[in-house]
């Protein structure tokens, strides 16, 4: 039943003691959690010292989770108590720590860290925010854990590369978010966003393919560069991999074929989308994608099969003047992109309708996703016949393939381009002959 104060207005119902109580379990509970996560971590790395030789164990970190979810409760009627507590707390440890430093020869604080962090969190949890405050605490405790994983990693990281992931983090995550993502200039065609945003991924797969290709081997990362990359973008991929078999040319063979594999994706990935898109046109043009696809897997594995297991090839991807990542070519990419942005939204102006086969060829010279999406669409709304919506597709295919291999020819040279170009005519053959007998 509703209170009325003195005022003569309505007040909120106290919530019900029992209610209280329940969260207030709840919130100590997970509080005591996020204490026994990261102390069963401490706990185990130090379970070979003697009795009384640890900072703090399972215990002590279960009871600083405790405390901090004790003080997060006590938090709703004033913050000082919580404050006090955590000051109190880094005062223990910094007491403390000379001593411990002194018995175990180290200078880690990485114990009185955790124990600060697990307060914190523990307090989060008292202040209701348990899911998240036990998810941290699970995602601390295997960052301890993983220290000699991630000191491993460290030792075995180059300065180069290192050098890298700073630039590539300076592109994606300082100057990306800094952008517009709106159309500009002519037509409204050129969005600062999507093009900074394609630099950026042709960094990230040229940084990828040499992790990959330093964990796997020369040859299976250029593999797997391929392979992954074609879920982003297959022309990316291709021009990280052909730099890559510029700066070493005994990886042409696997190179070649991570392009064709990276195409072969992006046929799958283009069938999904029209299949999500219009389910209509799943069992005709789907199809056909999907025997693309099949046909570049097939040639991805004969081009595999002629590859030279040699050590000779097993340096990292991007050796040479260029780096990890060729910045220029990559800015170069983001403006093509604009160019093309351009010139299809010019050939619409222009032309009309009629000249969404010269805009499906235009803009498979840098990317196929903007034509299927946009074809798609229009011929679910009925604004296009399936007939012209799937030729402009294919055509869109055609003129991305024929960009790839002479990317491959122009930067990778004779020895991937005409491999690559092999293998997208055995695929263009086998389209043909399935066209021919879906027509029959």
């Amino acid at each position: 039943m509703t209170r009325v104060n003195r005022a003569g207005t309505a007040a909120a119902p106290n919530r019900p003691v029992e209610t209280q109580l329940l969260q207030g379990a709840q919130a100590l509970g997970g509080a005591l959690a996020v204490g026994i996560l990261v102390g069963l971590e401490r706990g185990w790395r130090d379970r070979e010292l003697p009795e009384g030789g640890r900072v703090a164990g399972l215990r002590t970190f279960a009871l600083i989770g405790l405390l901090g979810g004790a003080l997060g409760l006590m938090a709703e009627a004033s913050p000082w108590p919580l404050a006090a507590g955590i000051a109190g707390l880094a005062w223990l440890f910094a007491a403390s720590w000379p001593r411990a430093a002194k018995a175990s020869g180290t200078l880690s604080i990485t114990t009185a860290v955790a124990a600060l962090t697990t307060f914190s969190l523990a307090a989060l949890a008292g202040r209701g925010q348990i899911a998240l405050a036990v998810g941290a605490a699970v995602i601390m405790a295997l960052v301890l854990d993983l220290k000699p994983v991630l000191h491993s990693w460290l030792r075995s990281i180059e300065a180069e590369e290192l050098r890298a992931v700073l630039q590539l983090g300076l592109l994606s995550a300082v100057i990306l978010p800094l952008l517009p993502d709106a159309g500009f200039g002519p037509f409204g065609a050129l969005n600062p966003y999507k093009m900074w945003l394609a630099v950026v991924l042709i960094a990230a797969l040229s940084l990828a393919g040499h992790a990959a290709m330093r964990l796997r081997g020369a040859q299976q990362g250029l593999l797997w560069t391929g392979l992954l990359g074609g879920l982003a973008s297959s022309t990316a991929a291709t021009l990280a991999l052909s730099r890559t078999a510029r700066a070493q040319q005994s990886l042409a063979v696997p190179a070649a074929a991570a392009i064709v594999a990276a195409c072969s994706v992006m046929f799958l990935r283009m069938a999904v989308v029209v299949s999500v898109l219009q389910p209509a046109l799943a069992v005709t043009l789907g199809g056909s994608l999907v025997l693309l696809g099949g046909a570049g897997f097939a040639a991805t594995w004969w081009q595999w099969r002629q590859r030279h297991d040699g050590k000779a090839s097993a340096g990292p991807a991007g050796d040479g003047d260029d780096g990890l990542f060729d910045l220029r070519t990559a800015i170069g990419f983001g403006l093509a992109l604009g160019v093309v942005a351009v010139a299809v939204r010019a050939a619409k102006e222009w032309i009309g309708t009629g000249g969404i086969y010269g805009v499906a060829l235009l803009s498979g010279l840098v990317d196929v996703d903007a034509i299927v999406i946009s074809t798609v669409q229009l011929q679910s709304q009925g604004g296009l016949e399936a007939v012209t919506a799937g030729t402009a597709i294919m055509l869109a295919a055609a003129s991305n393939m024929v960009a790839k291999a002479a990317m491959a020819w122009v930067i990778g040279g004779r020895a991937v381009g005409a491999r690559v170009s092999a293998a997208f005519a055995a695929i263009a053959l086998v389209g043909a002959a399935g066209g021919w007998l879906a027509n029959l």
